[in-house]
């Protein structure tokens, strides 16, 4: 049998005697807990050498000696973690532990350890610590299958708590609801209300329990609109009725999602405010079709920029002209509906017309597809085949390197499609004979 107990070790020492895997894995959560870590060990894995050249433990360079852990010269252990590759080695620190009456936990051998590791993990502000019988692997599964149920909400997390307050700005991905953050999941488990975007991953609202109050914020383009003011009145409203507000965005709420507007409408009115960064579909999107935003030798800076207006308009604040002139990798959100004018404007600034672009249409989901042009053919291209929004533009020499590298494809079921180039580039998803044009292809 054994007794839990919740340690609380910050500013108390710890030892940790050896440097490889168990020990990289170990020493991270003791930091994490406030404490003070000496590790001894000749060698250390490029992770704990890190945290050390830091400043963040203190790396005694050498084996273990008698009287490490009982005179107190390198600290006054409260614990002993033990992992060597040398029996010997953690049965004489274990006993030297046992003699000082310090608790020793030895990797190698748990039924000669006087402490053992529960599997540990935290959700909705719950930390769960799981030991079965000294089972590892057990441990870590019951562990894993109740923090997953906290963090989804299958687990009531509100019941037994201080129920939170204020609003909750949480960036939701680019898509696939597997994709968002898991302090995102969690909060959005405590939710009382829950103002969404379309683009959100809405499927995850189906989880939550019948009392929470779904208020629909959808931006259609061109078409049905709430307004920002209206978004920001009924979090506020909301809130000051004691109620906790999840605003649920796709992305990322900081990039081109006006968090920042809304964050600013709820501090203006003394709520409380907490910014749940997200996955941004910038990055994700063009990583979902296989595309690497910069590429060692192709691309060394992305340039994020926003089409929701085209470069001519006088409320553009984009210098397309600089875009232009830059060799690296440009992603255009919002830039569907314009992207013909993009184009052309890139070209007009002296930007080469065979330049390739991707259009990911729905990256991460079950319905993503890419279409592959040049800035001379895009416009026609994803006319042709049918593109709408929401989709992310690459444009750059990345998608180039993806083709190459044999990576590129349209979603998360085509990850072995063939580079786009000779025949295979002349077939569209509509098997459309007039677009085989080489480096053309809708998948």
């Amino acid at each position: 049998m054994t007794y839990l107990l919740g340690l609380r070790l910050d500013g108390r020492d710890v030892l940790v005697v050896g440097g490889g895997r168990v020990a990289q894995r170990r020493v991270p959560v003791l930091l994490d807990a406030g404490a003070r870590v000496t590790l001894i060990s000749p060698e250390v894995t490029a992770t704990l050498e890190d945290l050390a050249a830091a400043g963040r433990l203190s790396w005694e360079r050498r084996g273990y000696r008698p009287g490490d852990v009982r005179d107190g010269d390198l600290g006054d252990f409260w614990l002993v973690h033990v992992a060597t590759d040398d029996p010997g080695v953690n049965a004489a620190v274990a006993e030297e532990a046992d003699s000082v009456r310090v608790w020793c936990v030895r990797a190698d051998d748990r039924h000669a350890s006087s402490a053992w590791t529960p599997a540990s993990g935290s959700a909705a502000g719950v930390t769960v610590g799981v030991i079965a019988d000294g089972d590892p692997r057990r441990a870590a599964g019951l562990r894993d299958a109740v923090t997953e149920g906290l963090a989804e909400g299958t687990l009531d997390a509100r019941r037994g708590r201080e129920p939170l307050r204020g609003v909750a700005l949480v960036g939701g991905g680019p898509g696939d609801p597997g994709l968002i953050t898991v302090r995102g999941r969690q909060l959005l488990s405590q939710a009382d209300v829950v103002v969404v975007d379309r683009l959100a991953p809405t499927s995850l609202l189906d989880q939550l329990p019948g009392d929470v109050e779904i208020v629909d914020a959808a931006k259609i383009p061109y078409g049905r609109s709430t307004t920002q003011e209206e978004i920001n009145r009924v979090l506020v409203d909301r809130a000051k009725q004691g109620r906790f507000v999840v605003r649920l965005k796709g992305g990322d709420s900081f990039l081109f999602g006006r968090g920042a507007e809304e964050a600013a409408a709820c501090v203006r009115e003394g709520v409380p405010v907490t910014v749940v960064p997200g996955v941004t579909s910038a990055l994700a999107g063009p990583a979902a079709a296989g595309i690497p935003a910069t590429h060692r030798g192709v691309a060394q800076d992305v340039h994020i920029v926003s089409a929701h207006v085209a470069p001519d308009d006088e409320r553009s604040t984009v210098d397309w002209g600089a875009l232009a002139r830059v060799n690296g990798t440009v992603v255009v959100l919002m830039g569907v509906e314009r992207i013909g004018a993009i184009a052309a404007a890139l070209i007009g600034h002296g930007r080469a017309p065979d330049t390739p672009v991707a259009i990911v249409q729905d990256a991460t989901l079950p319905t993503q597809r890419t279409v592959v042009a040049t800035l001379e053919t895009v416009e026609g291209i994803a006319a042709e085949g049918g593109v709408r929004p929401p989709a992310i533009v690459v444009i750059g020499e990345v998608v180039n390197a993806a083709r190459e590298l044999d990576i590129l494809h349209g979603g998360p079921d085509h990850a072995g499609s063939p580079p786009l180039s000779g025949e295979s580039a002349a077939r569209s998803a509509d098997d459309r004979s007039d677009t085989g044009r080489k480096g053309n292809r809708v998948l």
